[in-house]
């Protein structure tokens, strides 16, 4: 059956109501708009780099001060999660992300006016920090929804504008500075990050209306009313005790309403339908943030991977270039292997996204092998020598590090994890524990290397920190499915249990009572 759309005036700015997820449709556009909004975030945080020696020569600050700023700036945009989810739940995912596209365009434009760096740990680490997290999160959850079949790969290749963004504006920046400084050259990134706000404006609302839904059902006579009516015009007759004995043996039939005869004469008098008020139900409030997914097992083994996981994206990206320095390799030749790398990781991305299309196919799993694939790309850093060691490294490491990172906050949307109902919710969690890794690793990193003198420790570290992902990855299946998830059961089973209570007790002769009764009014009439 094909998909029908809700016809609507102003298409920029209405919901589309489909029967089914459409994988497609607006959802190309939907698609188009996350590729941008990657590249205006994630794109410039990891193209910063390019500013550190101006930043260093005008405010005369050391390159640890100095880097503070993205690290800030990360930390704001991951801590701050929750908040964007609460927000897209009460006023909707495109009003978010364009309210956040405001946010980072005023921070980067304000900061190329600063005469401190602490003005900048303000504007770009936490005014544009903020407005990352509004744009980024709801952007990727929004597409999740428009696709089915086909999201992993969709949200891999439309997450490659991260991948491009680092390709292009880094060499496009430093052409810029060039010809007009470094203060203009930050104002202009900062006029071109307003085209977030653009693509906010295209994130359209999706709803999801089963077909069963919409058809109209003929409304039937409850068997409450219909015992009730018939025990009124027969007080005495066998079928009024029958029905009787069943309304109030039938849990199913009336719940919980044994003693509901006496209460539904007054309505009959006046006329009303006795089950009435009981026809329209008053609609459940909307969670803004549903932190029933911490006590889902599966989801909080997920979570821990993301913590330990997180640690080993910082390392090759931040000591790449020092390391091939350290190993007589030029400075062209260094960002040679950054570029190769990040060239990588947009087919890393694609190769994912492309596998996890098929089916069938157990996703948690291929994510499982690509990050032991990624640990060991880790290891082998420190035992390259030569250009060409590091760049073989450098390009394995980019493809297996695209596998990861494009796919493992869209895998929140499936069934082994919590689902695409509760993603919102769980990505916004997800990320915020993501923010304390991601603020404790850069600095880890950096105590090591000062500690043993050498950047290999940097590279340990991180793969010791992606091993320990990939025990909690293993786990999460397991959790769902297996020995953690009986327990979880039981455990609802007996708080259920707990809470519902002993059922009425019926004393033994209330047949016999109401019989007695009959044979009495009977006796009684016959008398008169």
């Amino acid at each position: 059956s094909k998909m029908t759309v809700k016809a609507v005036k102003m298409p920029c700015t209405s919901a589309n109501v489909y029967t089914k997820v459409p994988d497609g449709g607006w959802g190309w556009t939907v698609a188009f708009a996350f590729f941008v909004v990657e590249a205006l975030t994630y794109g410039i945080i990891k193209s910063f780099g390019v500013f550190f020696n101006d930043l260093m020569e005008s405010f005369d600050e050391s390159n640890s001060r100095i880097s503070w700023i993205i690290s800030i700036c990360v930390f704001v945009q991951t801590f701050t999660a929750p908040l964007s989810t609460v927000l897209s739940n009460r006023f909707g995912h495109r009003l978010v992300v364009m309210a956040g596209g405001l946010l980072v365009s005023t921070g980067m434009v304000i900061a190329s006016f600063a005469h401190r760096v602490v003005d900048m740990y303000v504007t770009i680490g936490i005014l544009s920090g903020l407005g990352y997290c509004l744009s980024f999160l709801p952007t990727v959850t929004i597409l999740s929804q428009y696709f089915d079949k086909r999201r992993s790969l969709v949200t891999a290749v439309a997450s490659t504008g991260e991948c491009f963004a680092v390709f292009a504006f880094a060499p496009a920046i430093t052409a810029l500075k060039e010809q007009i400084g470094w203060r203009y050259s930050m104002l202009t990134v900062g006029v071109l990050q307003l085209g977030i706000t653009a693509c906010g404006s295209l994130l359209r609302p999706i709803v999801i209306r089963e077909q069963e839904e919409v058809k109209a059902q003929p409304p039937e006579e409850s068997p409450e009313t219909k015992y009730m009516l018939e025990n009124e015009q027969t007080c005495t007759s066998i079928e009024s005790i029958d029905s009787g004995v069943d309304i109030t043996t039938s849990p199913s039939n009336v719940p919980g309403k044994t003693k509901a005869e006496p209460k539904s004469e007054e309505p009959k008098q006046h006329g009303q339908n006795p089950v009435e008020n009981n026809s329209t139900p008053p609609e459940p409030k909307t969670k803004l943030l549903d932190f029933s997914v911490m006590r889902d097992y599966s989801f909080i083994c997920y979570a821990f991977f993301g913590l330990f996981a997180t640690l080993g994206f910082f390392a090759p990206s931040l000591y790449i270039i020092p390391l091939s320095r350290s190993l007589g390799i030029g400075k062209d030749h260094s960002a040679y292997i950054l570029s190769a790398m990040a060239i990588a990781e947009v087919f890393g991305r694609i190769f994912a996204g492309w596998v996890l299309n098929k089916k069938p196919i157990r996703k948690i799993y291929i994510e499982l092998i690509c990050v032991i694939l990624l640990s060991v790309a880790l290891v082998a850093f420190p035992f390259a020598s030569g250009f060409w060691g590091l760049m073989i490294c450098s390009v394995y490491f980019g493809f297996m590090l695209g596998t990861v990172a494009g796919t493992h906050i869209p895998l929140l949307a499936e069934d082994d994890v919590v689902g695409i109902e509760r993603m919102s919710s769980a990505a916004g969690v997800y990320v915020f524990i993501q923010s304390l890794a991601g603020l404790a690793g850069p600095p880890l990193a950096g105590v090591l290397v000062d500690t043993t003198k050498n950047y290999s420790s940097a590279f340990y570290s991180c793969a010791a920190g992606m091993v320990l992902g990939a025990v909690f990855l293993a786990l999460v299946r397991p959790c769902k499915t297996g020995l953690c998830h009986q327990q979880q059961q039981q455990q609802q089973q007996q708080v259920e249990e707990s809470t519902a209570g002993p059922p009425p007790e019926l004393p033994d002769d209330f047949i016999d009572m109401d019989i007695g009764k009959a044979e009495h009014s009977g006796k009684g009439s016959d008398s008169v």
